[in-house]
């Protein structure tokens, strides 16, 4: 049976000797670096494939687009700016991992021990629930999404879609669905602090259910199927947060009870 001391220790921060505001501020610019050359060792390494790189993202685009049309360039430096571009936003994309290291670094020290338990698979989860949303875009949504809209363009008009254009509309959208796939983090989270509890939100599901179908009518072209492929995957991730919560509160109260009896 574990001792009151025991009990306290895995519940107090993990002792690291006394430092000033002026060693937290230095060790947080340290950590900052490091952050920013994580991404400018993937840069480096990326810049040299920029125009493929913009050429792979365009793919989806491109083979939906009616036979003899091809995407334009309005702006004198956007054949350069354009690929540019999305090879940063790609390099911070692909560093998120060491990023995130850097903030665990910086911030795990200070956590309790049934804290570090918590944040460090929540932010090896953030990341790949990030990095999902944004192949699920690629993959599934944007096939369709650019199909609808090319299938609909008035008579006459010639569909020659801009690449700076192109960049922003998809970057949006990767964000978006990057987002909506947090939703088991989130559902986590508020839990954890209180917000409110798993049983709480099984009652609210018929709210949820009503809430991600606006949420996918409003971040995807107007029909039934598109909708329905942002929808699903928000209501399953939304379960999926659930009974990762109410494991994580199980757990809790059988460390509590574990700690009332000793």
């Amino acid at each position: 049976m574990n001792s009151p001391e025991h009990a306290q220790q895995s519940r107090s921060p993990s002792p690291e000797k006394s430092v000033s505001l002026f060693d937290h501020l230095l060790e947080l610019r340290n950590r900052l670096l490091r952050a920013v050359l994580g991404v400018f060792v993937v840069f480096c390494s990326l810049v040299y494939f920029a125009q493929d790189i913009y050429q792979y993202l365009a793919q989806p685009l491109l083979e939906t687009m009616p036979i003899g049309s091809q995407m334009i360039a309005t702006d004198v430096a956007s054949p350069f700016f354009a690929p540019f571009k999305l090879t940063i936003v790609l390099s911070v994309f692909l560093a998120m991992p060491y990023i995130l290291y850097q903030m665990w670094s910086f911030i795990a020290p200070g956590l309790y021990r049934n804290e570090k338990r918590l944040i460090a698979p929540l932010m090896l989860g953030s990341t790949l629930l990030f990095y999902g949303g944004i192949a699920f875009a690629y993959f599934v949504v944007f096939p369709v999404v650019f199909a609808f809209f090319t299938s609909v363009a008035p008579e006459g008009v010639v569909i020659a879609t801009d690449i700076s254009s192109y960049l922003d509309f998809v970057l949006k959208l990767f964000f978006a669905f990057g987002a909506a796939f947090e939703i088991p983090i989130a559902v986590v989270l508020m839990c954890w602090t209180g917000v409110t509890t798993p049983d709480s939100l099984r009652n609210k599901r018929p709210y949820v259910v009503v809430g991600v179908f606006v949420i996918g009518m409003l971040l995807t072209p107007p029909d039934v199927i598109s909708q329905s492929m942002l929808a699903i995957p928000m209501l399953l991730l939304f379960e999926l947060g659930i009974i990762v919560a109410s494991l994580y509160n199980n757990e809790d109260d059988t460390d509590e009870e574990v700690c009332d009896e000793n």
